[in-house]
Parts: C-alpha cells; sequence; structure tokens
C-alpha cells in the first residue's frame, strides 16, 4: 500500500471515527467567525427571543427568515456592536453562558413556522433556529400539526464537543454526556443543508467486495459540516414535509417537543398530528400526551423512525439527559427512583412501556438499514405485502412491490417488531409485543451491527456496542448467543387503532425523501394518510 493510500485511510478514518466537532475558542482566533443561539426552542406570538451572539467581529448583521416552500424575512438588522464571549470547555453540558446581544419581538401576525435566525460576521455566517407554536383559541380544525423532533436535534447536536454519542466526557474525557443543554449554537448543517449534500442511506449499490463507505460523513468532514448533519435537524428531516405539505396545500402548524412536554394542551383541537424524520428520543411526559390524545379520538401519522430512549426535561427544557448504555450503571433513578423513568431504551424491564404501546413499533426491533455494513445493498424501499390496505389507494402498488425503492425512504433507521410469515403475509410473532389489531403493511430487513466479510476492526462506524445492548434488553444478556439472537430486525409499515383513535407508521426515518425526491407513490400514500385522518376523504 502506498504512502498515499495511507493517509487517504487515515483522513477517512477521522472523518468516520472521529470527534471533529466545533468547539468554542478561549482566544479569539484570526478569521472572523460568530455563533449565536436563543433562550428557548419555541415561543408564542407576543413572546420576545432573547439571542445570545459571540464574535469577534466589530460589527455584525442578522436576519430572521421564516423557513417552508418560500421563505421569507420578517425581521433584519445590521451593524450591531460584535463582542467576542468566553466560552466554558462544558458548554455542552451547562450551556455557553452568554449574555444576551439582542432581542427580537414575535410579531402578533407571526404565523406557526419554523424560522432561521442568521447572523453573519466578514464572511462568516452561523444559522440557529427557533419554533413560533399556534396562539391560544387558534382555529385548528382542518389543520396538520407537526410536532419537530427537537430532542433529537439536541442529542446531535455536537456544537461544544459533546452529545449523546461522542464527547469529552467521562473519566478518559473521551465519553459521549448524558446531559445536554440547549443554551449553545446549533452545528453547522442542522439549519439549512447545500441540496447535494448526501444521506446516509446509499444511492448507489457498492461495488463488490467493497468495504462499507460513509459518503454523509465523508464529505461533512471535507466541507466543514458537522459529522452528525444528517441524523437530525430541520434542515435534513422536517424541512423536507414543511415544503411537501405547504405544496400540497395543507394548512399546517408546528411545536416542538418540549411544548408537547410542557403544554400538552397544545395538541388539543386537531384531528391530526404528523411526526417525520429522526424522531429518536421522548419523554415520559410526552408519551402520555400522545397516548391520551389517541385514545380520546386523535390521529398520529408517524412517518419517522428509530422510537429509541426515553429522556428527561430539567430547567424549562434546557437541559436534556439520557444515560443510554450506561444508565443501569449511573442514571441515579436506578437508585433513587422512580425506576421507570431512568433513561434508556423504553423496552428496558426497569421502564416496562414499550415504545409499540404508542407507535406499534420500536427501534430495538429495528435499526439500521441501507447503509454502512447493514444491507447497502438492500431493496432500499419497503416491500408490500397487503397492498389492498387503504393507505395505499389509488397506487397500483401490487404484493412483493418496493414501495420507495427508487427514491431510497428505506433507512437509515427503522423501527419493527417480532414478526413471522403464514401464507406469505406478515404477523407479529408475539401479540402481547403490539397493539390489538395492528395490520403489518409492509416489512424490510435491517440489522443492529455491521457485519460481514468486508467489516474490519476499528474501521467500521457501528460497531459492537449497539447489538451488544439490544441484546441485552430483549434477553438480559449481551454475550455472542444472545447478540445471534437479537441482531436481526426489520423495518414496517404499520397500522392499528386505539381507543377512538388510530395509528398509522411508516418506521423509517427517510421517509421524508421521497416527498423531496417526487416518488409520486410516496407522496400519495401520504396523502392517503393525512386526508383520511383530517376528515378530507
Amino acid at each position: 500500500m502506498s504512502a498515499g493510500a495511507d493517509r487517504t485511510d487515515a483522513w477517512r478514518s477521522e472523518a468516520v471515527l472521529g470527534n471533529y466537532a466545533e468547539r468554542p475558542f478561549h482566544a479569539p482566533p484570526e478569521a472572523t467567525r460568530i455563533w449565536s443561539y436563543c433562550d428557548k426552542l419555541s415561543y408564542a406570538p407576543g413572546e420576545t427571543v432573547q439571542v445570545s451572539v459571540c464574535t469577534n467581529a466589530k460589527n455584525y448583521d442578522v436576519e430572521v427568515i421564516r423557513d417552508g416552500l418560500k421563505p421569507v424575512t420578517v425581521f433584519a438588522r445590521s451593524g450591531l456592536a460584535g463582542k467576542w464571549r468566553d466560552t466554558p470547555d462544558d458548554c455542552s453540558i451547562n450551556g455557553c453562558g452568554w449574555p444576551v446581544s439582542f432581542e427580537i419581538p414575535v410579531a402578533p401576525d407571526w404565523p406557526s413556522a419554523g424560522y432561521i435566525l442568521r447572523t453573519r460576521a466578514g464572511g462568516d455566517v452561523h444559522e440557529h433556529f427557533f419554533i413560533v407554536r399556534p396562539p391560544d383559541g387558534e382555529n385548528r380544525h382542518g389543520r396538520l400539526l407537526l410536532i419537530a423532533a427537537t430532542a433529537t436535534w439536541t442529542a446531535y447536536n455536537d456544537w461544544g464537543g459533546s452529545n449523546h454519542y461522542q464527547g469529552y466526557c467521562g473519566p478518559n474525557g473521551d465519553r459521549f454526556s448524558p446531559v445536554l443543554s440547549t443554551l449553545r449554537p446549533l452545528a453547522r448543517g442542522f439549519v439549512s443543508l447545500p441540496p447535494d449534500a448526501p444521506r446516509a442511506v446509499l444511492l448507489d449499490d457498492p461495488p463488490i467486495n467493497a468495504e462499507p463507505r460513509y459518503p454523509h460523513m465523508e464529505w461533512a468532514y471535507a466541507n466543514g459540516y458537522s459529522k452528525k448533519y444528517m441524523s437530525s435537524g430541520w434542515a435534513s428531516f422536517e424541512r423536507h414535509f414543511v415544503t411537501w405539505a405547504e405544496a400540497e396545500g395543507y394548512a399546517l402548524d408546528i411545536i416542538s417537543q418540549t411544548d408537547l412536554h410542557d403544554r400538552p394542551e397544545l395538541i388539543e383541537g386537531y384531528a391530526c398530528i404528523a411526526l417525520v424524520g429522526h424522531d429518536e428520543y421522548w419523554s415520559w411526559e410526552m408519551r402520555d400526551a400522545i397516548d391520551a390524545y389517541v385514545e380520546r379520538g386523535g390521529h398520529i401519522a408517524r412517518f419517522a423512525g428509530n422510537f429509541m430512549w426515553q429522556i428527561r426535561l430539567t430547567d424549562e427544557g434546557r437541559t436534556q439527559t439520557c444515560y443510554k448504555y450506561i444508565a443501569r450503571d449511573e442514571d441515579p433513578f436506578m437508585k433513587t427512583g422512580p425506576r421507570e423513568r431512568v433513561t434508556e431504551s423504553w423496552e428496558a424491564p426497569e421502564i416496562g412501556r414499550p415504545g409499540a404501546a404508542s407507535f406499534g413499533l420500536n427501534a430495538t426491533h429495528g435499526l439500521y438499514a441501507s447503509w454502512s455494513g447493514c444491507s447497502p445493498r438492500g431493496a432500499k424501499g419497503f416491500p408490500v405485502y397487503r397492498p389492498e390496505h387503504w393507505a395505499f389507494a389509488n397506487t397500483g402498488l401490487y404484493y412483493g412491490d418496493i414501495l420507495g425503492g427508487s427514491s431510497r425512504i428505506f433507512g437509515y433507521e427503522v423501527d419493527g417488531l417480532p414478526y413471522e410469515i403464514r401464507g406469505g403475509l406478515p404477523y407479529v410473532a408475539d401479540p402481547s409485543l403490539a397493539p390489538d389489531g395492528i395490520q403489518i403493511l409492509a416489512l424490510g430487513l435491517a440489522a443492529t451491527i455491521e457485519e460481514g466479510s468486508t467489516i474490519h476492526p476499528g474501521r467500521s462506524f457501528l460497531g459492537i456496542e449497539d447489538g451488544e445492548y439490544v441484546a441485552s434488553v430483549l434477553t438480559g444478556r449481551k454475550d455472542a448467543e444472545a447478540i445471534e439472537a437479537t441482531k436481526r430486525g426489520c423495518g414496517m409499515i404499520v397500522n392499528f387503532q386505539k381507543g377512538s383513535g388510530e395509528v398509522f407508521h411508516a418506521g423509517s426515518s427517510d421517509w421524508i425523501v421521497g416527498l423531496t425526491r417526487k416518488d409520486e407513490i410516496v407522496a400519495q400514500v401520504t396523502r392517503n394518510v393525512l386526508n383520511r385522518y383530517l376528515g378530507r376523504t
């Protein structure tokens, strides 16, 4: 192997395995830099957005854009005085602590939507984001409510160096942080992206005997974006759905998950709630609100994947806690209780509230598909088993067709259930794990680990950690036999009734890409679900 090949491999290894998150400087850098953040995730009309800015420029400009199909600038100021702010090393955990630099009044006529806060100094630009929630007393008849997966945004945001995946925590300073603050900037790529930014789900099949590649991480490393830009954020997920829905003529409101946690009354009056993209982290209170909503007649259209972790929110939602894999050893609630609030997988025995009870599917029986060493040459769409279902009306789908294969909607993380095939149709293998009457409409394969002859230790991204953890949750063990018994998962589309309400769940994080890639069959299924739940058919 040549020296050039050695350098290429080292570069690729750093792009995939390294922690190259944006970190604040202890002294102003030579180049002009600017960052900003808001004091909350969402605001009501009439409230005030408090913005904190750190820059080494003498002056900077700011604008606020209501984002969507037709972005509109709603606020702009220029020539604001810049100031450099000291930033603590633990800013990912405890916040940056910067003082308020300026305020933005949320006008009464600003509609519920997602808003980009763009600050500019010299040649540097930073983008943050906030939500304007619907006003009290709004007539919600016929309106669709989108709950943005803001807890997942927080979990993946690596600005400052630490998130729920990698970081500078633990005894050796090399571990993820179980505690994260929202009082810090969003990493580059969470708010907007160029249209050619790669996704995790592969567009092309790897050649014969190819070692797994991770184009999105390599692109991020080469272009100065967050390693996690494709894993979470407005730009990679919710925005795709919002622009499509607006083009289709749906009247849309948006709230954050913190709103659902603290203000569950906000969802009252909506006939349908949409959940989209990568929606991995939920609190007990969020689930309570959604379960009660469905029981009394609400409808959930969940076009999302990876329903996995319980979190706790404190400080009005500004601090998020999730111990994940180390919860049984380090989450203080394991000792003090209540144990059902321990921050790990919903399927863990100490929690005893399987994710499928709310949404029909869960991540411990699903996980990775269509990228890395997890079915990289797979269908990349949902194999259809029950094409006669109402969700597939006016699509022309047949038994065995691949829904969304050309647009690559299956992956990168998916939700499933244990299943068995009888007479060529899938059924839940253990009915106690799923709601009564659930129907499996489509089903594809997934895995918890990268495995195969081209996987080399220290060069693949996923490793064995997920496989060990899922095995420990489902079997109580994480030895080789337990991993072998649990490493094969799936992704499903399911539908079921619950109480007076109903849930449709297309359990894949990348369903929304089928909408922006103009896959008409994916779009028609989405319309069928929304129109039925909104009473438009």
